[in-house]
This record gives structure tokens, sequence and C-alpha cells, in this order.
């Protein structure tokens, strides 16, 4: 039975808050500047505006808009907002979301039911994607039986070769994938050449703009160079974009958006054949706080264009600065050419591991995401340059040489463990396998679920297995890790 069960009294509401107070210390310091991931933090102004529009809607339920119609209201004003922004016309619709992934899942779902009824013929539909596309196309493919072709990129650029992708559609091709930018690189896919291809064989293309739909119309209006990528290119069908990164809104707040009604009537579900009320929903959820929608339209409305504008052009210098910067450390280098504000980082020396960097940052301060090796790709650190970065980028950049003459100094061995000395518990992962393991690699675990400042030699091990085992690895340490309570 599990320690935690319902107070038989209720709380006070001073005792709650302490609680949740005194919780929060062991996160991440995300109002520090020197978080590079995860969070996308706004001015205190616009915090401030965001949290008070979230909380008058706090109650409100999306559910059903003809008995909110501020609800209605507020998500056609911001979905057009992003439609705007984003090479629209008056034909282009969209919907709502709780994020880039469920919006990427209505893009396939929709795409799968359109050909459902217009292409009975195709019963095993496949979508293309690059190996740089985001895992939530995967995900989406799991969820809805559609088959992922991955292809391979270009190793230097990161990007997709139009050639490869054309020849890789078959009759049972219904939709391809384009990254503006894909996430790991910050490079944008060639989508005039995607387009081009899914208009001449009639497929529908997706953009997926989740991380920079909020961030390149901006990037170009400062006069920054940047290709082509939205509803402007023929051929583009559909797209994602997320209020809750670079649109600096509250998280739950992503939008999905399609060239016409058409389209998107195949992305709505209806049920009145059960015994309540009918369900019509436009979106994966059904009941949903209307917060983040308050909050997406308050935000946007609070920083306006010119506030756009002037936090990209900071956040590209910003980003130029670590370019510069990385010149003067050697054992580093940016991977491909990132035509904005993501930056992954790869360790040339083979004695320092960038999984070593990555705890050394940690225990200074500073949080940024690692990246495993991939077909295409070398594994990485990677930074994700946000508004409240910008100031801190001279000391990270010192901080990084820091590292690598710390590392390079060092005369503790790299740690080096082979998988295959516990390959014949990997065939088979079990919650009670993952245990032994765990426990072999001294990753036992405490028992009020904090995770390992020390994740080099675990980051190791993980980037040198095939993606299967080290998914499997990773489901069963999401699994043990939500049953400490």
């Amino acid at each position: 039975m599990s320690k935690v069960t319902l107070p038989k009294k209720g709380m006070s509401a001073d005792h709650i808050l302490e609680e949740l107070t005194n919780l929060k210390k062991k996160d991440i310091p995300w109002r520090s500047g020197k978080v590079l991931a995860y969070v996308y933090e706004p001015t205190q102004e616009t915090e401030n505006v965001c949290k008070k529009a979230y909380s008058m809607y706090l109650t409100e339920n999306g559910l059903d808009p003809t008995a909110f119609p501020s609800l209605l209201k507020l998500e056609t004003e911001v979905v057009a907002m992003a439609a705007n922004l984003l090479g629209g016309d008056e034909h282009t619709v969209g919907s709502f979301t709780s994020g880039g992934t469920e919006s990427i899942i209505l893009a396939v779902k929709t795409a799968r039911d359109y050909n459902k009824k217009n292409r009975p013929h195709i019963t095993q539909p496949e979508m293309i994607v690059a190996e740089t596309a985001h895992a939530a196309f995967h995900k989406a493919a799991h969820y809805l039986s559609v088959k992922v072709v991955n292809l391979p990129v270009d190793k230097k650029t990161f990007r997709v070769d139009p050639k490869v992708v054309e020849a890789a559609i078959n009759e049972n091709t219904i939709m391809l994938v384009g990254s503006a930018p894909s996430y790991a690189h910050g490079v944008i896919d060639p989508i005039e050449e995607l387009g081009a291809i899914a208009k001449a064989k009639d497929l529908f293309l997706h953009v997926d703009a989740c991380v920079g739909g909020m961030y390149l119309p901006f990037a170009r209006m400062a006069c920054y160079e940047i290709p082509p990528f939205d509803f402007s290119v023929e051929g583009v069908t559909s797209m994602s974009c997320d209020f809750h990164k670079y649109g600096y809104a509250a998280k739950g707040a992503s939008c999905i958006l399609y060239k016409s009604r058409e389209i998107r009537s195949y992305q709505i579900f209806a049920c009145s054949s059960w015994s309540g009320y009918s369900i019509v929903n436009p979106t994966v959820l059904s009941s949903k706080t209307g917060g983040p929608m308050a909050g997406a339209w308050a935000t946007l409305n609070h920083i306006g264009q010119d506030g756009y504008v002037e936090i990209v052009k900071a956040s590209q210098a910003a980003t130029e600065m670590v370019k510069k910067g990385l010149q003067d450390i050697p054992e580093l280098k940016i991977m491909g050419e990132p035509v904005m504000n993501l930056v992954a980082i790869e360790s040339l020396d083979p004695a320092i591991s960038v999984f070593a960097i990555s705890d050394y940052m940690t225990a200074q301060g500073w949080h940024i995401q690692v990246q495993f090796a991939s077909r295409c790709s070398k594994e990485a650190i990677h930074l994700s340059v946000n508004r409240a970065n910008i100031e801190h980028i001279p000391e990270l950049l010192a901080t990084l040489k820091e590292a690598i003459a710390t590392l390079k100094a060092s005369d503790k061995p790299a740690m080096d463990i082979d998988p295959a000395m516990f390959a014949s518990m990997l065939e088979d992962l079990t919650p009670t396998t993952f245990d032994a393991l765990a426990e072999m690699l001294g990753l036992g675990g405490s028992s009020d679920g904090e995770i390992a400042d020390n994740m080099e030699m675990i980051n190791g091990i993980l980037n040198k297995l095939p993606a299967e085992q080290r998914n499997a690895l990773l489901v069963q340490f999401m699994n043990k890790l939500f049953t400490v309570a």
C-alpha cells in the first residue's frame, strides 16, 4: 500500500502553500537565467499578466464552446494570430492544443482519416519523416497505427534530402514531414522542395514549427535571412506551433493549423451514440481548463509584434556570442548551421565526454540537455537560448572553458562500461530485472525519488545501446520513478 493517503481532515491553506514551496526547492532554479532547457521565461510583468489571465479562466471548461463563448473567441483569435504570422490566408483554420505533441498527433490523425475516406485502398498508411523529426511523430504513429518511414539526413547540414524523400514515397504514403527548425540542431528542412513533392504527389505535408513558429517570423521581421517554411509555400497542408516556447505563454499552449476547414474536419471527433451528452471534440482533450488559452491570449497581446522582434534580436545576438565564444574552445564545436537560437555542441576530444561536461555544468548551477548519438549525429549538449539567458552568456562560456580545463586536468579515468556486460538482462527487461540492473550499477535510487546528480555513467551506457534497448531502459526507469510515493 502507498505511504501517501488522502488526509482525513483538510489542511490549512497556509500549510499547503508552505509544503508546495518546500517541494519546489528541489526543482531546477529556472529564475537563475542558467537553465537552457524546459523553461521559456517571460519578463516578470508579462508573467504576472499571464498568471492573472490564466487564473481568471481556471475553472471555465473548454469542453463546450457554446457554454463558454469567451473561450471560443480567445481560441479563434489566438489561432488567427498564429496563422497570420505563418503565411496563412482567409481559408486557414486551426485549433488550440495542450502542446506540440498533441498538435502533431492531431496532424497525423487528420492525414490518416482523410486518406481513409478518400483513398480507402490504403490499409497500411505510412508517413515519411527525417531522423531529425521530433519524437512526437513516432508517438503519433504508435498511437494511430501509422508506419514511420525514417529517412537519414545529411551528416553535416542535418537537413533531409528531397530526392531521398521522393524516392521513399510509395502507394501507402499519406504524409510528408518537415521541420522548421528541427529541435536538435536548429536547422530548417528544405520546405519548398518538400512542398513541390507533396503537391505533385497529392500528399499531406506537415511542417513542425513547434519551436520555431513563434520565433522565425520575428527573425524575418528583424531582417534575418529565413528560408520559406510556412503556408506561403505551396504544398504545405498543416503546421504545428507552440505558444509556450518562444511565445513565452504558460505551459499547455500550442496550436495545430490547417490550410482549409475541409482538411480540419477530419481532425474532429463526435459521438452521440452513448447514453450521455453528445461529445464533439476538436482536439484530444474533452474537459479542459481555459487557463492556458487565456494565458496565451494575454501573453501574445501583452508582448506584441514589436516586443517579440526585440526579444528575437537579443536572442540571435546571444546565440552569435555563443558561436564566437566556442571558437576559443577548440575541444568543442557547433553541429550544423543553426538558423535560430538552438545549438547542439559536440566534443572533438575523445577523452572529454559531453556527458561529463553536462555533469560539471550542473554542479556549477547550469542546466542543459544532453542528446544521445543517432544514425546522423554524435552525442551532444544542447542549448535553447531564451530571453532570460541572454545576459548570462559570457558566464556560460567561461564555465564551459572551465569545464574543459578541469576535465582535461583530472586524472579520473573516463567512465567506460561495456553494455555487453548486462546484455542478457536487456533481452527481456521487466521491472524486476531493471531493479537488479540498477543495483548492479549502483543506481538503486533514493526513497524520495531524487534523481542522481552524476549522470555521466548512466548517459554513457545509454548512448552505447541500440535505440530499442535504450527505449526499454527508459520505459522501466520512468515506470519506477513514479512508484516512490
